[in-house]
Order: C-alpha cells, then structure tokens, then sequence
C-alpha cells in the first residue's frame, strides 16, 4: 500500500505557475499560463487540475490567461467537511474569478466541472463570458434522462451509464473502494470510460498514475464523492427543488458543447437534451471514436474547438 501523499503531490512541473487563491471562505490552488481574457477550467470526478495540461498551453499560446483549478475537496485545495452542495460549488468559482481580479471568465468544465459550468452561468451570470462544457449536458438535461430511462427500465439506459452515483451513497465503502489497493479503482474507470485509442497510448498510463496518486491524498476520495451525495440526497430536499427551480433558466451566454461519441457515461439521446434550457448562440460536436475524456484522448482537436469557440 503506499503511503498517503502529502496533497502537494499534485503541484506537477511544467510551462505553468502554481498558487494558492482564497475565494468563498476557503483556499484553492490554480495552475495558470499566458495573459489575455480569463480561461476558468473546471476538471471532473477522480482527477484534479493537471487534466487541462493540454489546454493550458494550447490557451497560453493562444492569447489567453488560463487558470486550471483544483475544485473544492481535489489536490492540494482545501477540504473542509462541507460545502459540496451546486450552490457553494458555483460560489468557489464565481469568487475566484474576481479573486484573480477578473470581472468575467470564460468557462471550460468536464464531467462535475461542466455541471459547475453550467451552474455558475445560471446562478451567477454576471461572472460568465461564455460556456464550454466537455462530456457534461445540462444539469436538468442529465436529471431528466436518469428518471426518464429509469422509469422505463431499459437495458441500455442514462441511470444504468451513472451507476457510480448510486454506488456513492452508501457511508464509508465508497471511499475504501476508490483508495484500496493504491486507487486501482481509478485506472479501472478511466479505462472503462475512455475510448480504445487513448487506452493504448503511453499517455494513458502516465495519466492514470497522476490521478491514482491524487486519489490517495488524504480527504481527496471522501470529498470527491461528497458531489455525487448531495447530487442524489438532494432530490429528496427543498433544496434540491430550489436548485431544479433555479436552473430553469435560459442559458444566453455562448454555450459549446463537446461530447465523445464512445462515452459511455452520457448516452447519445442526454448529449441532444440540453437544447431547451440554451439560448442562439450555441453548439454541439460529438468527436467519433473518443469516450468520456475529449481533452485528453484528442487534445489536438480539443484545443482547435475551444480556442475557435473563444475567439
């Protein structure tokens, strides 16, 4: 077993510069390159900032200033025992974009980032550009998929794709599932939800090892699964009902959706849902043979949709 990693574990070397931000009462650390408008990139379950590598210098050289953050509960962030409710999430970010003395920031989330995406532009509109979300419809979108096909009972159904979310619910074995056997869970789900071309390529390998070691950081796994607990207890909660009322509204910032069409976690009918909660200015494109990571198993066209997208 190895050792439980000291969470700046996760402040990796490279053509960026690390810091610690203070915003919505607690402290987050950011990688950033390049100066220019504000690029805010969001990462999702079981991974930390370093999923942006690519980005942070395709942006970087493209005119702007990204910043890659460690969500609240992630990598060398702080992780307080709460706060991991859609509210206090959009509120670490809609803090930190005027901590980093910015009035407005574009948006790039994946997976929980996305929802954090989508959330924030609902919630704090004034903060936001524009949206990219990568493998992250609409949080109301994605809500009403699960129940719809749930309800069904289909084979091949959006509430079977999130399986993970219900496994969250229980106490204390979630995080012994994540963590035993040094995070093995994790290269276990990447694989299972990436497609054929990036399990393959050395990349792969050198990824996974990052996020198992940042799994491993002590508090990470609990936090990490505190997002898929409020995400289900929620709904059973005024505050859920509050948050779903809250989420009605249109989307009129520019909105870029980018999806793999071999992600097994977000079915091809959930990709299309998002469209009655956005406004004109929106887009969709579903990459061909790439699962639930774009940003990482084709970072080259990643990188050419969202610096198209921005400018």
């Amino acid at each position: 077993m190895r050792s439980r990693p000291a969470p700046s574990i996760v402040r990796v070397d490279g053509p960026w510069s690390h810091r610690d931000i203070h915003a919505n009462g607690i402290r987050l650390h950011v990688a950033e390159t390049g100066e220019g408008p504000l690029v805010l990139l969001l990462h999702g379950f079981a991974q930390f900032w370093w999923t942006w590598r690519h980005q942070l210098t395709a942006l970087g050289d493209a005119g702007y200033r990204a910043v890659a953050v460690d969500l609240r509960g992630y990598g060398d962030s702080d992780k307080p025992p709460r706060g991991y409710d859609a509210w206090t999430l959009a509120g670490d970010i809609a803090g930190l974009v005027k901590s980093l003395g910015e009035s407005r920031a574009h948006l790039v989330g994946h997976g929980w980032g996305g929802m954090v995406a989508w959330t924030v532009a609902a919630l704090h509109p004034r903060v936001v550009h524009s949206v990219a979300t990568l493998s992250a419809p609409h949080p109301l979108a994605l809500r009403t998929e699960i129940r719809r096909t749930a309800l069904r009972g289909q084979r091949h159904n959006q509430a079977r794709a999130v399986g993970h979310v219900f496994r969250a619910q229980v106490p204390m074995a979630p995080e012994r599932w994540l963590t035993r056997d040094n995070a093995a869970t994790v290269a276990t789900l990447m694989k299972a939800w990436s497609g054929p071309m990036w399990t393959g390529h050395r990349d792969f390998s050198a990824a996974v090892d990052q996020y198992q070691r940042a799994m491993l950081v002590p508090g990470a796994a609990h936090c990490s699964l505190e997002y898929y607990r409020w995400a289900m207890r929620s709904q059973l909660r005024s505050e859920g009902r509050r948050y779903v009322e809250a989420m009605q509204r249109k989307i009129e910032h520019p909105v870029l959706q980018l999806y793999g069409a071999e992600d097994p976690c977000v079915l091809a009918r959930t990709r299309d849902a998002s469209t009655r909660w956005l406004g004109a200015r929106a887009e969709k494109h579903v990459l061909p043979g790439i699962g639930h990571f774009p940003h990482e198993e084709a970072p080259a066209a990643t990188n050419k949709l969202l610096t198209t997208f921005l400018q």
